[in-house]
């Protein structure tokens, strides 16, 4: 392919580009992946309004950390891997840069460098019938997958997501997969609580028109509290992103209830942390995947989640695919294809 690629870059605070730059030369460790299908995250959202990962950096920061393609080529001392062959790409690794995440690489792109490939961590090859779209869900779905890991659940436990975005519906996904039958999704978009349940939830709550801890209680069953009666729910996981909400958890769940906090917090929220004492609950923060990658693909081959995909562009619709993320509160994963 052409030495020439377009990359979607953040320039400063809320301004992005689609750019023509020189791709890397690829290494003898390294390998190259045409993009086929890239999502967006609500972290992305975050790195536009900030200018980079924490702020202006002093290059354009490089988007995209969700991605899967084609192996176009790979330098001498990779192995394992070859080119024409469909990958996910793993995009974490603090020794080397993350891709999309403050690295010279990005995923929102026509190709990108995965840099020391030959560790045999980087590139995940997909069955031949795994569409692009699928495989690129592989990087939320372990986020969530590992958020379920945090809570440190047993198979029979009744388990609550709050929120339904993509990460909530990643763990809902999964939870449903490995047999839990009492997933409760909390949710105030009607579209994603319809979402959470083609997933795998097996209950709903819209809290802006209903008591959730009176309907945990209800679909859970209830436990004696240290200020009434609690829900019977061993694990909740935080993926909404407000602090209010991650303060509820805490001062209603019930004793020894395990909370996962996998939505990302900017601010501060304040802690009873007399209710963490004598519930004797388990906070746990999580962040990034489990220890085996491949396992959010093993998911995607076992179980459709197509649903999960609600909206597509090109690559050069990003401003519109970004717009569609920060401003509808009914999607669901959004996804950049290029390539076709």
């Amino acid at each position: 392919m052409s030495s020439t690629i377009k990359q979607v870059r953040v320039h400063g605070p809320g301004t992005i580009g689609l750019d023509s730059i020189e791709l890397p030369e690829c290494g003898p460790r390294d390998a190259v992946v045409e993009i086929r299908a890239c999502g967006i995250c609500g972290s992305d959202l975050g790195y536009v309004r900030l200018g980079g990962v924490a702020g202006p950096g002093p290059e354009p920061m490089p988007l995209g950390h969700e991605m899967s393609g084609v192996v176009s080529s790979v330098g001498p001392e990779v192995t394992g891997i070859r080119p024409g062959q469909r990958v996910v790409v793993h995009p974490g690794r603090d020794d080397i840069g993350r891709i999309g995440n403050g690295s010279p690489e990005g995923g929102l792109a026509e190709a990108v460098l995965v840099r020391d490939a030959a560790a045999g961590d980087r590139l995940f090859p997909i069955p031949d019938d795994m569409p692009f779209d699928i495989a690129a869900l592989a990087e939320p779905l372990a986020v969530g997958m590992h958020a379920v890991d945090q809570a440190d659940l047993s198979s029979g436990d009744t388990v609550a997501v709050f929120g339904c975005g993509p990460i909530g519906l990643a763990a809902i996904a999964t939870l449903a997969d490995r047999g839990h039958t009492s997933v409760v999704g909390i949710e105030p978009s009607a579209t994603r609580r319809r979402l959470a349940e083609a997933l795998g939830a097996t209950a709903t709550i819209d809290p802006t028109n209903e008591d959730v801890w009176k309907q945990l209680r209800h679909l859970h069953g209830a436990q004696p509290g240290t200020t009434g009666a609690a829900p019977a729910t061993a694990g909740f996981i935080e993926a909404s992103g407000a602090g209010a909400v991650l303060s509820d958890i805490i001062d209603n769940a019930g004793r020894g209830s395990r909370i996962s906090v996998v939505a990302v917090h900017y601010a501060p929220v304040p802690v009873n942390f007399l209710r963490v004492l004598t519930g004797e609950l388990t906070i746990r923060g999580s962040i990034e995947y489990p220890p085996r990658f491949r396992d959010a693909i093993d998911l995607l081959e076992r179980r459709d989640l197509s649903a999960l995909i609600t909206h597509r562009f090109p690559l050069d619709g990003i401003e519109e695919a970004l717009a569609t993320l920060r401003q509808d509160r009914e999607c669901g994963k959004i996804l950049i294809e290029t390539n076709y």
